[in-house]
């Protein structure tokens, strides 16, 4: 019976945390519930957002009567902080409250963590169960867990494209090929990830905006792959109210070092208010693993690639994704750019299946699910 008890009040916290998605990043999702000794939950709360109280510290605070939390539970879904950074450390103030038992779903694997404020709790006299719920836990910050364990973003390539696997028509249309709730389902997605990303192609024939319209949420950064450094300053990317958000990743050491001159931008009133990367090339590209793990070092945890044939073809070749989102629509084209093109299979027995996939209709579309 106690053991449901605790997968309530751990599933209620979950639920919490997920109220942050897209908002954390690059900290991970957290949420806190505290429950009294006759079992009553007395308060709640979920990290909201960088940079402000994490889970357990508005838990607390939204506690009313303080007495009440003697010989109570504290549920949080990830092991507390046993450090000092943005804010002070919560096993600190927890190890401080007259609660008896602390409930933790998964352990923060983290190096400034990695079990000390689990060990500062015992410490402290508290009883600590691990291990509630730590699945859900684990996957409600999967691509967080990812950006520790590997470096670089979780990357998720999205492709829209018609039955018989084409995402433009030969003159280069792509409006629309999925319907409107698949489009925004895409909006949704780019809210939750910290950035979203597309090639040079894609960028200057479509003139995209990668913005959240179509449904609520926070806006992402807006990366752009652009080797040569050339694509022209009037493109939405360049030019819209979000200009400060947009990334360009380029290997032209020169023309980016000339761009960012401050003494340059003195004397322009339209100058590149963004962000410029530079790596290494590589037969005339950038080297892709490179640019994942630079813009991991600017805190980018997850990452939307919405590219063109050519950037999801190098994204797939260099095993750089993730998870694929493929919407097939119920359309014909017979011609024009394929979604994938010159992936090295030249015989059916190199095919390697996915291992794990789902099929989700979204209006008229059908959505393939797979991790990779």
């Amino acid at each position: 019976m106690a053991a449901n008890k605790d997968k309530i009040w751990m599933q209620r916290a979950l639920s919490l945390a997920e109220k942050g998605i897209g908002f954390t990043s690059p900290n991970p999702m957290v949420g806190c519930v505290i429950v009294s000794d006759d079992g009553n939950m007395i308060g709640e709360g979920y990290h909201e957002r960088i940079g402000q109280s994490h889970a357990e510290v508005n838990a607390v605070n939204s506690v009313e009567d303080k007495n009440q939390l003697i010989n109570g539970t504290v549920y949080v879904t990830l092991e507390p902080c046993s450090h000092f950074g943005k804010t002070p450390p919560c096993a600190d103030l927890i190890a401080a409250l007259p609660v008896s038992r602390v409930v933790v779903a998964m352990e923060d694997p983290s190096g400034k963590v990695n079990g000390r404020g689990i060990q500062k709790l015992k410490q402290s006299g508290k009883k600590v169960d691990i291990g509630i719920l730590k699945e859900e836990a684990v996957k409600l910050n999967e691509k967080w867990l990812h950006y520790l364990e590997f470096g670089r973003p979780f990357i998720t390539l999205k492709i829209a494209q018609t039955a018989d696997g084409y995402i433009a028509a030969p003159n280069g249309d792509s409006k629309w090929i999925t319907c409107e709730e698949s489009r925004r389902l895409v909006h949704q997605w780019r809210s939750e990830d910290d950035a979203v990303m597309v090639g040079r192609n894609t960028a200057l024939h479509d003139n995209p905006s990668l913005t959240v319209r179509l449904t609520e949420g926070r806006q992402p950064k807006r990366v752009v792959i652009d080797g040569p450094f050339e694509l022209p300053r009037n493109l939405n990317l360049f030019a819209d109210q979000f200009e400060e958000k947009t990334i360009v990743v380029t290997h032209n050491k020169e023309k980016s070092e000339a761009e960012a001159d401050p003494m340059l931008k003195m004397f322009q009133s339209n100058y590149f208010r963004g962000e410029i990367i530079v790596v290494d090339e590589f037969n005339g590209h950038i080297r892709l693993k490179q640019a994942m793990m630079k813009l991991a070092d600017s805190g980018i945890t997850s990452l939307l690639a919405e590219g063109g044939q050519q950037l999801s073809t190098a994204l797939l070749k260099k095993g750089l994704v993730d998870r694929l989102q493929l919407f097939i629509a119920p359309k014909l084209l017979g011609g024009g750019i394929k979604s994938i093109f010159g992936l090295d299979v030249q015989r059916m027995e190199d095919i390697v299946p996915f291992k794990n996939y789902t099929w989700q209709q979204i209006g008229r579309d059908m959505l393939l699910t797979s991790d990779l």
